[in-house]
């Protein structure tokens, strides 16, 4: 039991020669602070504090800087979320007229004329309402596939066409300025594998005949 109070009182006392170094350490580095303050003189004390104002200035230039651009972000493409919703409905513009050509009941009448007009109609107006807020589609039917614009449905034969080349687009995508509201969905040209064949033996018969 004695042993137990003795290494604690010994311990106890470690803590304390511990805290009084270290109050003895930042009294002593208050004071080389003062000290260093007190030693400045005049034409320094000014240089310091004119280099204070500046990086309080420059901070505060960025600050600055950083609100604008938020800003103008916020102004310009404040609408972006509205009008990627409002796309929807364009598509549904779209299958309202394809369902009803598609319905034999009234296949070749006036009436669904008359309702493809009215669609279209609907269609040219929103489109240039968009057009009128900086909102544009983009280019597809044969253009080449950019990765950045157009996503890739399915694979057409078509040698008529360059392989990547845009034969059908499913939906329609839209630029918001410079900024993509929506990717176009397409449909891509790609060779016949006959033909592929027949280019690979070509090719296969040259590099023969070279050879030889």
């Amino acid at each position: 039991m004695e042993k137990e109070e003795t290494q604690n009182r010994e311990d106890q006392n470690l803590k304390d020669e511990n805290s009084d170094l270290s109050r003895d350490k930042q009294a002593s580095d208050e004071t080389g602070e003062r000290k260093e303050e007190e030693q400045l003189s005049p034409e320094d004390e000014i240089a310091k504090l004119k280099d204070k104002v500046a990086r309080t200035f420059a901070e505060m230039e960025n600050q600055r800087r950083r609100f604008e651009k938020e800003k103008d972000e916020a102004f310009e493409y404040g609408g972006f979320s509205f009008a990627r919703e409002t796309l929807n409905l364009l598509d549904n513009l779209e299958r309202s007229k394809q369902t009803l050509e598609s319905d034999e009941t009234i296949k070749d009448k006036d009436t669904l004329k008359k309702l493809i007009e009215h669609i279209d109609i609907i269609n040219k107006d929103m489109i240039s309402i968009f057009k009128k807020n900086n909102i544009e589609p983009i280019k597809a039917i044969n253009e080449k596939l950019d990765p950045n614009l157009h996503q890739a449905m399915m694979e057409v034969e078509d040698d008529t066409k360059d392989q990547g080349t845009i034969v059908q687009e499913i939906q329609k995508g839209f630029m918001m300025k410079d900024r993509l509201l929506r990717p176009s969905l397409v449909a891509v040209s790609k060779k016949k594998v006959e033909d592929k064949q027949n280019n690979q033996k070509n090719q296969e018969n040259e590099e023969k005949e070279v050879k030889n």
